[in-house]
């Protein structure tokens, strides 16, 4: 990822649809990981879609200061084309 809030963004916005992994801070030394689609970004946050099958809440938002912080690390899963 980027080094600036900008960079981030930008980062983000080019893998707007693709597959991520989501590890973010749970508090008392909990993390918590998830995965889905990159669904939207915002000027401030970012949008990711869970797979239903896994999670019970549906969407979850991130600021790009949690991962100007290291408080939310994400993944950019390669997906495998079948040609």
């Amino acid at each position: 990822m980027g080094k600036t809030l900008i960079e981030i963004k930008e980062a983000l916005d080019a893998n707007v649809g693709k597959k991520v992994t989501v590890v973010a801070n749970g508090g008392r030394k909990k993390t918590i990981e998830r995965s889905g689609l990159l669904e939207e970004t915002y000027p401030s946050v970012f949008i990711v879609k869970l797979d239903k099958d896994k999670h019970s809440v549906e969407r979850i938002s991130y600021s790009y200061t949690d991962v100007l912080t290291k408080t939310v690390q994400l993944t950019m899963c390669e997906e495998e084309l079948h040609a």
